[in-house]
């Protein structure tokens, strides 16, 4: 009776502790997805190519679609990560005062090898498809983003 007792006590642990260590390498992979993210905003703001440059896959697709009010004209902006990290050598959003870059950071949906993440701060709204590539590191692989009006009320706060 003791030795089946002390089998399912064992069996309860070692089922819990393999639930535990799932629960912890999920929120592991959020929490890496989370800082390839934040690495991409704040890196822009603080003007960290550094941050940046570890955020971004090398193949980063990053584009605008804007229509011109006056004409109807679709216009598409394309980025690639040099054009960012220039961008980002150059101060970036860094002269938008700490207090008023508001950022915030969603995960929409996570799967084992991708992400689709919404990073909303004062001025962009970004939608974020991470990747994880070599390593195991998560890269933002494609950003499509729309600038946010002083009068829009679409930012997410």
């Amino acid at each position: 009776m003791k030795k089946g007792l002390i089998f399912v006590l064992v069996l309860a642990a070692a089922v819990g502790s393999a639930a535990t260590s799932s629960l912890s390498a999920e929120e592991a992979e959020e929490s890496a997805v989370r800082r390839a993210a934040l690495d991409y905003i704040e890196g822009w703001f603080e003007g960290s190519v550094e941050r940046m440059d570890r955020a971004l896959h090398p193949r980063l697709a990053k584009r605008l679609v804007e229509v011109d009010p006056q004409t109807g004209r679709e216009k598409v902006i394309e980025l690639t990560k040099d054009i960012m990290l220039e961008y980002t050598k150059r101060g970036g959003g860094s002269r938008v005062p700490a207090d008023r870059r508001l950022i915030k950071i969603t995960i929409v949906d996570m799967t084992e090898t991708m992400a689709m993440v919404r990073s909303d701060c004062s001025q962009f709204i970004d939608f974020l498809t991470l990747a994880k590539g070599e390593g195991g590191a998560w890269k933002i692989i494609n950003v499509l983003w729309e600038n946010v009006r002083v009068d829009s009320a679409k930012n997410n706060f």
